[in-house]
């Protein structure tokens, strides 16, 4: 059974694809569909479902009630939840920012443009696509191509750096992905823990000048990283206070060092 959680607020739109998705074989078994017409009452669902009961996959509308980010908030919140929960948009706003953003910002899985020639059909061959993929991508987490520490997650194929299900950007630009030294040192760091690196240990770990890599270089790159994770909190420099806390990127010691600590990770 494919369940597929579904946010649309336009009722014509609604009984043009449910039926497609009632009845479409997704996997050979009757399929689950959730329909929800207003973001904050997805929300509140994913809110009330329990964390090992996820949908197969989610098909978000992007602009919903004259309200350009409704369907982004309700992608955060599926993100939060469930990492890697595959994220379709189905939206009039095809070739627009609102797809960049979704995209780009939002790291959704695919982006359909409902005004185009065969749409049903396109639409159940992207969600068989994601759904096919979804499996493939969980076979590979178990193995080094994917490493994970509580909500992080680095790719090693792409060296794409993921917080909540959220790809981590360049805090000055983002448009731009983190650069590699930051990325790299975030790995050693998660590999390491609970053990601290000082800056030797990660100049010598990434095969740097340990007189260029000095303890300066890697604060700064401290900063761009925790800055890096603010960006994609809701609330402002949540993750640098949690870090102020002894969670997630922790300063270590009178030696300049630093260790990864999984937010909500108690254990001493």
């Amino acid at each position: 059974m494919a369940a597929i959680f579904w946010v649309e607020d336009q009722s014509h739109w609604i009984r043009k694809f449910s039926p497609v998705l009632e009845n479409e074989d997704f996997d050979g078994k009757p399929n689950s569909l959730a329909i929800y017409n207003f973001a904050e009452a997805a929300r509140q669902k994913i809110a009330l479902t329990e964390k090992d009961s996820p949908p197969d996959v989610a098909l978000l509308d992007a602009r919903m009630n004259g309200n350009d980010q409704a369907g982004f908030s309700v992608s955060n919140a599926l993100r939060k939840k469930w990492p890697q929960l595959p994220i379709i948009y189905l939206s009039e706003h095809s070739g627009t920012e609102i797809e960049r953003e979704a995209l780009e910002q939002f790291s959704a899985t695919d982006f359909i443009a409902k005004h185009q020639n065969n749409v049903e059909q396109v639409l159940c061959w992207r969600i068989k696509a994601v759904l096919r993929q979804a499996s493939i991508d969980t076979d590979l987490s178990s193995t080094l191509n994917i490493i994970s520490s509580g909500e992080l997650t680095i790719d090693l194929n792409t060296w794409n750096v993921y917080w909540k299900g959220q790809r981590l950007m360049n805090p000055s630009n983002a448009k731009r992905p983190l650069a590699p030294t930051p990325r790299k040192l975030l790995r050693e760091l998660m590999e390491s823990s609970p053990r601290p690196l000082t800056a030797g240990q990660i100049a010598e770990r990434l095969g740097m000048d340990p007189e260029k890599f000095s303890y300066a270089s890697y604060r700064q790159h401290i900063k761009t990283l925790r800055r890096a994770f603010d960006a994609v909190e809701d609330e402002t420099a949540s993750f640098s206070e949690l870090c102020n806390q002894g969670q997630g990127i922790v300063t270590f010691g009178d030696e300049g060092a630093y260790l990864w600590k999984p937010p909500g990770n108690n254990k001493k």
